[in-house]
C-alpha cells in the first residue's frame, strides 16, 4: 500500500491537482496549474450536483439548485444596488443558511464578503463597520437590533435582513429580495488576485484586524483540501465514488465567520457533500444530527469535538455513519486522537489541519493512520505551502530544535485591510511570521509546542503552556483545562492551571493526583505549583480559542 506522501506525490505530478510554479509573488511558489480562476467558478461548477441536498437546517434542507438560484437571486439584487467589484458586503448572523447565500452571491459578482462576529456587541459591530466601509449588510434579527444605532446611514435596501419573521423594523427582508430563483448569475469579471473576503482576528487583544484573503487563497484552500481528501482515500486502498456511494455530509460546528468554518462551506459544497447547521453548540442535539442524517464527518476546536465523543458515548445513539473527526483551531491534545481510535475502533479516521486565518486554513495536514500513529504532530505540509522554522534572527534552525513558524505560498493572504504597518510586520519579507513556535523533526514531520506569546519564562526554562494542558487533560475527572503564566517574585513566573472539573469533584483530590501524574512526565519546573478548580467552562471566544487573561484574573 503507498504512503500517502507517495500518493500526493503522484497525484500533483499531473492530472487535476498537477503543479506548476509561479513566480508572480518574487519567488518560485507552487501553485496549481488547472485550478479554477476564482470563487464564481467553484460557485458555478455547484450546479452539476442538482437536486443533491446541501445545507440541512431544523427540519428543512436546501438542494444545490435551490441554493444556486436564491445565489444568483441575491447576487443580481446587490448589483442592482449598485454593489461592484471590490465593494464590501458585511454578513452577520447565526450559522443559518442565509450565510451561504450572502457569502456566495458577494462571490458571484467580486464583492468582499465582510464577515462579522457573530458574538461582537454594538460597539465592536461600529469598529468594523467603520473598518470595512461595506456598501450593504445581510444581518439576522439579533444583529439587526445590535446594528440599528449604527445603520442610520444606509440606503434601507441595502439592509438586507435574514429570518426577520415580525420582529422590529427597517431593512428589507432576504426572502423578498431572494426567496425566488433567478436562472443565472449576474455578469461579472473575477479573477484570481481579486480579494474575497475580509475576515477579522479574533481580537483576543486590542481591536481585531481585517485580514484580506484573494479568490486565489481561497480557491487554493479547496484545491489542497480536495487533494487531501482524495489522497487518503488512495492511500486506504478505498474504492473510487460512484453514482450508488452514499453523499457525504458533515456536520458544521465551527462559525462561518472563522476560517474553520468559512473552509467547511465552500469545500463542501463542491464536494458535493450535505452540511447540518445549530443554532448553537449543544452536545447532545449534534449526536441526534447526526445519527438522523448519517452524516459522515463531525468537525470542531478539541473542546467541541471532546463533548461530541462524550455525548455520542452516553447517548448510545447509533453514529457508526463517522467516517472522519477533524479537530483544529486550537491545539489538539493527543488524548483526544486516542479517544477518537478507541471509540470508534479505528474505523472513523481523525484530522487536524494547522494554520490561521493569514494562511487561509490549514497549511500543515495529519489525518488518518499517520495521526494515529504520531497523535503529537500538526504532520506535513500542504503541497502549495513552504514551511521555514527560524530563530529571533529570521535564520532556520536545525531539525529538532523549536524556534517561529514562517509560511509562504499561494495560501498566504496580502495582509490587513487598510493597515500597512501591521502587514509590513507580519508579511514583510514574503514570508507570514505566525507567531507560533514549533519544530520539525528529521522525518519530515511538523510539531505545535505553543504560541510565541503564550511560553512561560521560570526561572530561565521555556514552559510550553499546550505541554502541559495536554498532560492535564490525560488525568481521570479533568474535562479542560488551561495553563497560564502567573508574575512570581523569585522565578520571574510561575506555571498557573484553571482544570474544569464536575461540580462533585470541586472538593475531592483532582488537584494533587494531577500534580502526581504530571511529576511522572514531565519536568519539576513545568508542573503547575498554582490549581484552581472550577465547574463552570472555561470561557473562550466564539473560535474556540481560551481567554486566558480572563482565566488570570482567577488568581488576582
Amino acid at each position: 500500500m503507498p504512503s500517502r506522501q507517495d500518493v500526493i506525490a503522484a497525484m500533483t505530478a499531473s492530472g487535476p491537482f498537477e503543479l506548476a510554479h509561479d513566480h508572480s509573488a518574487g519567488y518560485p511558489a507552487r501553485v496549481y496549474r488547472n485550478a479554477p480562476a476564482s470563487m464564481r467558478e467553484l460557485l458555478l461548477a455547484t450546479r452539476a450536483h442538482g437536486d443533491k441536498p446541501f445545507l440541512i437546517y431544523e427540519d428543512r434542507s436546501l438542494t444545490y439548485a435551490e441554493h444556486f438560484g436564491r445565489v444568483a437571486a441575491l447576487a443580481a439584487y446587490l448589483k442592482g444596488l449598485g454593489v461592484a467589484k471590490g465593494d464590501r458586503v458585511a454578513i452577520g448572523m447565526r450559522n443559518y443558511p442565509e450565510w451561504s447565500l450572502a457569502f456566495w452571491a458577494c462571490q458571484a459578482i467580486g464583492a468582499i464578503a465582510v464577515a462579522l462576529n457573530a458574538w461582537w456587541t454594538t460597539a465592536e459591530l461600529a469598529y468594523a463597520l467603520e473598518d470595512a466601509e461595506p456598501k450593504a449588510v445581510v444581518v439576522d434579527r439579533e444583529r439587526l437590533d445590535r446594528m440599528r444605532p449604527l445603520i442610520g446611514g444606509f440606503d434601507p435596501a441595502a439592509v438586507i435582513v435574514a429570518r426577520r419573521g415580525e420582529h422590529g423594523l427597517g431593512g428589507v427582508d432576504l426572502e423578498a429580495v431572494a426567496g425566488e430563483a433567478a436562472e443565472d448569475l449576474p455578469e461579472a469579471e473575477v479573477g484570481p488576485e481579486d480579494l474575497a473576503t475580509i475576515l477579522y482576528t479574533s481580537g483576543t487583544t486590542g481591536f481585531p484586524k481585517g485580514a484580506m484573503a484573494t479568490h486565489r487563497n481561497h480557491v487554493t484552500n479547496t484545491m489542497n483540501s480536495l487533494l487531501s481528501g482524495a489522497a487518503a482515500r488512495v492511500a486506504a486502498g478505498a474504492p473510487e465514488p460512484g453514482p450508488d456511494t452514499p453523499q457525504p455530509g458533515v456536520l458544521q460546528t465551527f462559525p462561518f465567520f472563522h476560517i474553520g468554518g468559512l473552509t467547511g462551506l465552500y469545500v463542501s459544497a463542491v464536494a458535493g457533500s450535505k452540511m447540518a447547521l445549530m443554532y448553537k453548540w449543544a452536545p447532545a442535539e449534534a449526536v441526534k444530527i447526526v445519527e438522523t442524517h448519517r452524516l459522515s464527518g463531525v468537525s470542531g476546536v478539541p473542546i467541541v469535538v471532546r463533548q461530541f465523543l462524550e455525548a455520542a458515548a452516553a447517548s448510545g445513539a447509533d453514529v457508526s455513519s463517522i467516517a472522519g473527526v477533524t479537530s483544529g483551531g486550537a491545539p489538539v491534545p493527543p488524548d483526544l486522537i486516542r479517544r477518537i481510535e478507541s471509540q470508534f475502533a479505528a474505523k472513523a479516521a481523525p484530522g487536524n489541519g494547522y494554520g490561521l486565518t493569514e494562511t487561509t486554513s490549514a497549511v500543515i495536514v495529519n489525518g488518518g493512520a499517520d495521526y494515529f500513529a504520531q497523535p503529537d504532530s500538526v504532520g506535513r505540509p500542504a503541497p502549495t505551502a513552504e514551511i521555514c522554522v527560524v530563530d529571533d534572527e529570521g535564520r532556520p534552525v536545525p531539525d529538532g530544535q523549536v524556534g517561529e513558524i514562517w509560511v509562504r505560498g499561494p495560501n498566504v493572504i496580502p495582509g490587513y485591510w487598510k493597515k500597512p504597518e501591521a502587514t509590513e510586520a507580519a508579511f514583510g519579507g514574503g514570508w507570514f511570521r505566525t507567531g507560533d513556535l514549533g519544530y520539525v523533526d528529521a522525518q519530515g514531520l511538523y510539531y505545535v509546542v505553543d504560541r510565541k506569546k503564550d511560553v512561560i519564562i521560570r526561572g530561565g526554562e521555556n514552559v510550553y503552556c499546550a505541554e502541559v494542558e495536554a498532560a492535564i487533560l490525560e488525568q481521570p475527572g479533568v474535562l479542560d483545562a488551561a495553563v497560564v503564566g502567573l508574575p512570581h517574585p523569585d522565578y520571574g513566573e510561575e506555571v498557573a492551571a484553571v482544570i474544569q472539573v464536575a461540580p462533585q469533584d470541586l472538593s475531592g483530590p483532582i488537584a494533587d493526583q494531577v500534580r502526581a501524574a504530571l511529576a511522572e512526565r514531565l519536568a519539576k519546573f513545568k508542573i503547575p505549583t498554582a490549581i484552581r478548580l472550577t465547574a463552570d467552562p472555561l470561557p473562550r471566544t466564539a473560535t474556540g480559542k481560551v481567554l486566558k487573561r480572563e482565566l488570570k484574573e482567577v488568581f488576582a
